[in-house]
């Protein structure tokens, strides 16, 4: 603690102070700068981590074919069939008789497993021990094999030891067969059913020829089957087999419920509101990133409003720090030559035309000329004012019927790729503008993880941080010099304040 103007009577705390402060312009300088810098690299990464949302949004919806592909399917007896689509790029129509559905094979165990003369109970089947139920004998000290065969499925050797119980065989058996199987105590059997339906039968059998399958009532002769059976059906006069009432034809996922005695008719056509929601939804993301992109490259910079200091804000209200701060964060990308590139680049690619074929396959005209097709064929143009800087309006009605006609255009001018992203659609050129403005932001503000000496801004600001440490160093020791040369004044008032006070009493003490 100073106590300072003590033999002078000058207030050399204030004196000094507010010397400091002149001193301290430059360093406050460079801490409003440091400031402005911080508030820049985070709108650079927030910008960043937007332009990759944008990408990845682009890569998993217009970006995709099945996104063009949506279909809607009309059955005739829907309670008989029910279709969908999964990845056809054509139509799908015709008619299916359905004579039989697919069935699982199923086992039975023949007779009931009994201890005492009475049906073994579930808590016995899931604490006691095969030996202690009599299904293997108590002193048979070889582990029993049962070989287990589903249809379609190859034959699996269940180990099964005399210590086991009846429930830990039978997860062993639903774990590692193509089988389901449970114990029922009401009727002390075992019931075994395929997991895939399909023709075939479940065998089971003993293989170091032991007693245990017949034990359990599960060999042939002892239990009672059912064979599973295939699905057949007449698909468009052609007679079929499938051995699940669930398959794939054509890109259609097709589901038998039930037997017909006449044939299912069924139909396909663009599920152009569909496809129309997902070129609108590209369309609208793109207008909303461009205007907040412009807005922020042609923000105002106030230059007269610098980041405040804590002294500062100590004297204001926390309204005025908050409209205060709101014009000094203003402008930290403006002209950003990155971002400006992008978006010039972007009102390009939206105007570009693509080779396409009709709606028949093919690629030439009468004319003999190459079919191209553009956004304007669409109903998707430019806005006629140039403030809105390149913004898309929708024709819905002209779009709705461009995909009605041919969806396969669409794609070809908005979603298709190329190994040369330069020549792909729209959205694959879109989303390489992005990934390069990315690039060259990262290189100006990193990434959340990268230390500063990796990146522009980053580099910037430690610069800035060794300046103010040196400032804050030699602001201390001019401080301190201050502060001895007031002292210095001090004592040298206080001396001469002595050397009068002996004077005068001299002199007082001589007349």
């Amino acid at each position: 603690m100073r106590i300072g103007g003590l033999a002078s009577g000058i207030d050399t705390e204030s004196i000094i102070r507010d010397m400091m402060k002149a001193h301290r312009i430059p360093l406050d300088k460079i801490t409003q700068k440091k400031q402005y810098t911080q508030w820049q690299l985070d709108d650079y990464r927030s910008t960043n981590r937007d332009l990759r949302k944008s990408s990845d949004k682009l890569f998993d919806t217009v970006m995709k074919q099945s996104t063009y592909m949506k279909k809607n399917v009309s059955v005739s007896d829907e309670d008989a069939l029910s279709i969908t689509s999964k990845n056809s790029s054509a139509d799908f129509s015709g008619s299916i008789k359905i004579t039989t559905l697919a069935k699982q094979a199923t086992l039975q165990s023949g007779g009931s497993l009994q201890k005492d003369e009475a049906n073994i109970t579930s808590e016995q089947a899931a604490k006691s021990t095969l030996a202690d139920i009599g299904i293997i004998k108590e002193n048979d000290s070889q582990n029993q094999i049962l070989t287990i065969t589903a249809p379609g499925k190859e034959a699996v050797d269940i180990e099964v030891k005399a210590t086991d119980t009846l429930d830990s065989v039978l997860k062993n058996i639903n774990s590692k067969t193509g089988v389901s199987a449970f114990y029922d105590d009401r009727s002390g059997k075992i019931a075994m059913s395929a997991k895939n339906s399909g023709f075939g039968d479940i065998t089971v059998v003993e293989k170091n020829g032991g007693s245990l399958a017949e034990n359990l009532g599960l060999s042939t002769g002892v239990a009672s089957s059912q064979q599973g059976i295939d699905a057949s059906f007449n698909f468009n006069g052609l007679d079929m087999k499938r051995s699940s009432n669930s398959f794939e034809v054509n890109g259609f996922q097709v589901n038998l419920k039930q037997t017909t005695t006449d044939p299912v008719t069924f139909s396909s056509s663009t599920d152009t509101e569909k496809v129309l929601d997902s070129v609108v939804e590209f369309v609208n993301d793109y207008n909303e990133m461009i205007e907040k992109l412009n807005s922020k490259i042609k923000e105002k910079q106030f230059k007269s409003f610098h980041p405040l200091s804590a002294e500062q804000k100590a004297d204001m209200k926390e309204k005025e720090i908050e409209l205060w701060e709101e014009k000094a964060m203003s402008g930290t990308l403006k002209g950003d030559p990155a971002l400006s590139t992008m978006l010039n680049n972007l009102r390009s690619i939206m105007s570009i035309s693509v080779n396409t074929t009709d709606k028949d396959g093919k690629s030439l005209d009468k004319d003999n000329k190459q079919i191209t097709i553009s956004l304007k064929d669409l109903g998707i143009e430019p806005t006629k004012s140039y403030l809105d800087n390149g913004k898309l309006i929708i024709n819905e009605d002209k779009l709705r019927a461009a995909i009605s006609e041919n969806p396969n255009a669409v794609y070809d001018l908005i979603g298709k790729s190329n190994t040369e992203p330069k020549e792909g659609g729209i959205a694959q050129r879109y989303r390489n503008e992005l990934q390069v403005a990315q690039e060259k932001i990262t290189v100006k503000a990193g990434s959340s993880t990268a230390v500063n000496d990796t990146f522009a801004l980053g580099r910037s600001l430690k610069n800035m941080d060794k300046q103010i440490e040196r400032f804050e160093t030699k602001l201390q020791m001019m401080e301190s010099r201050y502060y001895k040369q007031f002292n210095a004044m001090e004592q040298a008032i206080q001396r001469a304040n002595s050397q009068s006070a002996a004077l005068m009493s001299s002199l007082g003490g001589g007349m």
